[in-house]
Parts: C-alpha cells; structure tokens; sequence
C-alpha cells in the first residue's frame, strides 16, 4: 500500500492552495497530535480562505517520532473527524517539515531570524516550560528547551533589525501568554539581558486558549483510514467535530486569517481559558483518577458510569462554574451539557491513562484554584476532594498493577512523600505551606479529615 504523500493526494478534502509556493510563517515547538488536530487544521482553512505565507516548520525539541512520521510524507496527514454518525477524514497541508532539536539547530535558526516568520507557537505541555514548583523558571532545564534557540533567533533578528514575533502558547497553561513573557523575561536576565528591552518592545505573547479532544491514534485508526483511502497515513490524528480557539488581540505583526475559520479573537480570554481549565480539564482529570481506579479505560466508559457521571456534573456546575466571571453571552450551564455530550462520544476512544499522565503539573490550575477560590468563601468541594483523593492514590501506584508506572515529572519525589508521611501526613506535606504543590488553596483539618480515609488502603 503507498504510503500518503504529494505524489499520492487526491480526494475532495485536499489544500485549495499550492503548498509549494507557500513560504514558512510559523516556526512550532511541539508538533504532536494535538497541534496537528488544531492549529495546523485551523491555519489549513485559513490560507485556503485567504491566502498568506503561513506553512508550519515544526520542532521536535527531543523525540523524532514526530519527523518520521511527517517528513517521508512531504509533511502531509489526514485528519479524522470521529463521531457516533461515522468517520470524515480532511487531509490537511499545513505542515512544511518537521525538524530535531539536536541534530538540526541550525536549520532550526534559519527558520527563526527568516523575515517571512513572524510567529512562534507552542504545544510542549505544561512540563515543557521548564518551572520549578513554585513556577519560577529552573534554568538548568531551561538549557534543554526552547529557551536558548529563542535567545539566539532574538539576538540575530536584533541585528539584522528584522522585527520581533508573536509568542504564542497554545498549552493549558493558566494565562499561558504572561507566563511566557515571564519565563522568557527570567531567562534573558539570566542569560542574554541585552536583549530583554529589544523583546518587551519588538515581541508579544498573547493568551489563548485551545479545545479539542484528540486522543492517541491506534493501528486501528491506521487501519480504517487506509480502508477507506487505499493510503497508509503514519501521520494520521484522530479527533472529535468540536473544536475551540481563543486568542488575545496583542501580535507583534501580521497572522493567518484564523477569525475567518471560527477561531475567537478577543480583548480578554481570561474567562473561556478559565472555564476550560476548570470545567472541561478539572472534569477530564476527575474522569482520568476516579475513572482508572474502577477499571475503565476509555473517557466515555467513565462518564458512563452514573456516579462519575454525577461527580463531575458536580464538580463544574457547582462547584467549578460559580468561580468563573463569565461576560455576557457565556452560558456555562449550557457548556457543561455540551461537555457531557462530548465525553460520551463513544467513536474517540480517549484514554484515560493518557490524561492522567502529568498530574502534577495540571491538578494546580484545574483543581486547586477552585478549591481556593471556595475556601475563600467558606465553601466545601466535595466532587473535586473525591477526585484529589483518587489522585493521591493514583500517585502512590495504586493503580500500577493495571495501568503501569506513575507518568509525572515529580514521580519519584510524590513517591518518596508517600513512604515519609504515609495517608496521614501526605495532604499537609504536599499542599501545605512550604509543599511542592502549595497554593492559594490551604487543606484545613477539616480537610484532611475528610481526605484520609478516602486515601486510606
């Protein structure tokens, strides 16, 4: 069976735009599924609509998965939009190639300092950013990021007197585009601070924020796809027909034409970014704990479960949706229904295991904030406390047995928490006052009390 490229494209889904005279506009840090699933597919429409130099060079900053799949493909992929009513595959051109970190740096700088390039994205999760606990940036980490290659493209646009570029964050990183301004700010002090007032005055970072269920492709997505195309895709993503984009109104030049696609460019994104962190990720993560302790694998099982399903019903209507400021128009009970609707979708397949992974990187800003929020109120969480618990058990590798090692950058320090405090101690010593997971959200007794038993083997 061939295997997709130029010389193999066809079908009504294809580019409405000649890829070969397009120029590189988009340098992307991450180009894993998801970013193929969204911005790629936005920015697909958006030069098929109205033109522009927006191609995406990709950046691997360690694995060359992403490259082997892509690059023998001439960049290309389809898209699988899944649903209870069938499968619509898209193929999508977007991508111009992807490029290794450590072995092509200085591919990678030339993309950068080019004048047609004028943003810079990213999806390198929440780890990726390289914070410490407290989120200030851990410089020693920051070394084997993107940190130094941007400094570089800075130092030569500034000489060549090429103008700046638009920093864009597409993780689920709470104010994801001041977070980046910050952490790169910290990174120039340190290491480059002639170029600190060049990139405040030349650069932007804008918020945003994303949403689109894209879980892991299988070999039997592999495999119906090429059914239905005669192809052999490697590159293929799987997702649902939802998808979300919100994006401050702050670029330091020109864009791709994404508000004419359906993306949302607004003055203030603080409140859809909260609802999404709150709402559909603090219920994503309560599925992914509570859900892989009953033995399910898959979201739709778990939110087909009654009791999961009431439990984050719960967690966003009464205890995540009262936190939000939501501007007039915003109907977050209608949200939390269209949710519901999206969990259940039963052609996705999206495991669980793989939204548990990182936990403790997600849990602060998708559970902790609205534990605080409601502290400040005098007010009990008792659907998110559920879910903290199990994610507590989950850490201490109550799970392992069936779903494998613990994936979290902080593995081995939660573990070495568990075995010093043991079920008595482990709430106050991770989130309490000096803890690695401290917050604005201080566990009282009551609290613990209420905890312990629940993370009680």
């Amino acid at each position: 069976m061939n295997r997709l490229s130029v010389s193999h494209w066809g079908g009504d889904q294809t580019p409405a735009y000649d890829r070969a005279a397009k120029r590189v506009g988009i340098v992307h840090f991450g180009l894993g599924a998801f970013t193929r699933a969204h911005q790629a597919w936005y920015t697909d429409r958006a030069m098929a609509l109205a033109g522009g130099d927006w191609m995406i060079a990709g950046v691997s900053l360690r694995s060359p998965d992403v490259g082997d799949q892509l690059n023998p493909q001439d960049g290309l992929y389809m898209l699988a939009e899944k649903s209870g009513s069938g499968t619509r595959l898209q193929q999508i051109g977007s991508v111009a190639e992807v490029l290794l970190a450590t072995r092509q740096r200085a591919s990678i700088a030339i993309m950068l300092i080019a004048p047609s390039t004028h943003m810079v994205t990213f999806t390198v999760t929440e780890k990726g950013y390289c914070r410490r606990p407290d989120g200030s940036l851990d410089l020693d980490l920051a070394e084997g990021g993107f940190y130094p290659l941007l400094a570089d493209a800075f130092a030569r646009r500034k000489a060549a007197g090429i103008g700046g570029l638009t920093l864009l964050s597409c993780d689920n990183l709470a104010d994801n585009g001041r977070q980046l301004h910050r952490l790169i700010t910290a990174y120039l002090v340190a290491r480059a601070p002639d170029l600190v007032d060049w990139f405040h005055t030349q650069c932007r970072c804008p918020n945003s924020m994303v949403d689109r269920i894209v879980p892991a492709t299988t070999d039997t997505d592999r495999a119906e796809a090429a059914a239905l195309t005669g192809l052999r895709d490697e590159g293929l993503v799987v997702t649902e027909p939802f998808s979300q984009w919100v994006i401050e109104d702050d670029f330091a030049g020109p864009r791709p034409a994404w508000d004419q696609v359906g993306a949302q460019i607004v003055a203030d994104v603080a409140p859809y970014e909260m609802a999404k962190l709150r709402m559909l990720n603090g219920a994503h993560s309560a599925l992914a704990y509570l859900g892989l302790a009953r033995g399910y694998a898959y979201v739709h099982q778990a939110v087909g479960d009654p009791d999961l399903a009431d439990l984050v019903r719960r967690l966003m209507l009464d205890e995540a949706a009262p936190t939000i400021p939501a501007p007039p128009g915003m109907d977050l009970a209608a949200y939390a229904v269209a949710l519901l609707a999206r969990f259940a979708n039963p052609a996705l397949n999206h495991r669980l295991i793989q939204i548990a992974m990182d936990g403790s990187q997600k849990i602060p800003q998708r559970w902790l904030a609205t534990l605080a929020a409601h502290q400040a109120r005098g007010r009990a969480c008792p659907a998110i406390r559920a879910a903290l618990a199990a994610w507590l058990r989950h850490v201490r590798g109550d799970n392992g047995a069936h779903w494998g090692a613990v994936d979290d950058p902080m593995a081995a320090d939660l573990a070495a928490l568990w075995a010093q405090h043991g079920p008595g101690g482990i709430v106050a010593a991770l989130f309490g006052a000096g803890g690695p997971l401290a917050s604005d959200w201080t566990p009282t007794p009551e609290d613990i009390a209420a905890l312990q038993p629940e993370i009680t083997a």
